[in-house]
């Protein structure tokens, strides 16, 4: 009968498709972990409605525990409560930030007199707060494109949500 811990232990090695240096777990993706006798059952939330990479996610998942000898997985997702970018974990933020995109902010921050207008989001590289919006939409729906108005790099941003 499988331990619990052990599985939390080897969804550590369950890696992102779309952010490779982020584990299941540093995103925050995991909601439950049950076992019963053989059965493992696993229930993930994706980082937002539709997101084509909870398929790969669901499948990488149990290739893992497979390839540790557990054959009776189930991988089922859980739309509600809705994931956050509070369900991340500060190892998987400061992950993201060395691997050059800047992490969600814990809360929305603004830094020019016309409040609200747009959030100030950190260089990954330089740690300026001197960025502008490049594009509300990113490499995939989870990010934004921002420039650094210092090093002049641009950079994915992890939207807050």
């Amino acid at each position: 009968m499988p331990a619990e811990s052990e599985i939390w232990d080897l969804l550590q090695e369950v890696k992102d498709p779309e952010v490779p240096v982020l584990s299941v777990l540093d995103l925050g993706i995991v909601r439950d972990v049950k076992t019963e006798g053989e059965k493992i059952s696993i229930t993930i939330t994706p980082t937002y409605s539709g997101c084509p990479a909870m398929d790969v996610i669901s499948m990488d998942i149990r290739l893992k525990l497979i390839e540790k000898g557990y054959r009776n997985v189930s991988v089922k997702q859980q739309l509600s409560p809705a994931w956050t970018t509070d369900w991340m974990t500060e190892e998987g933020k400061q992950k993201l930030k060395a691997f050059g995109i800047a992490p969600p902010n814990p809360k929305q921050q603004f830094c020019t007199a016309e409040m609200f207008k747009e959030e100030a989001v950190q260089c990954p590289r330089c740690n300026s707060y001197h960025t502008e919006a490049v594009s509300q939409f990113g490499s995939t729906a989870c990010k934004a494109v921002y420039r650094c108005l210092d090093c002049k790099e641009t950079f994915d941003y992890f939207k807050c949500h």
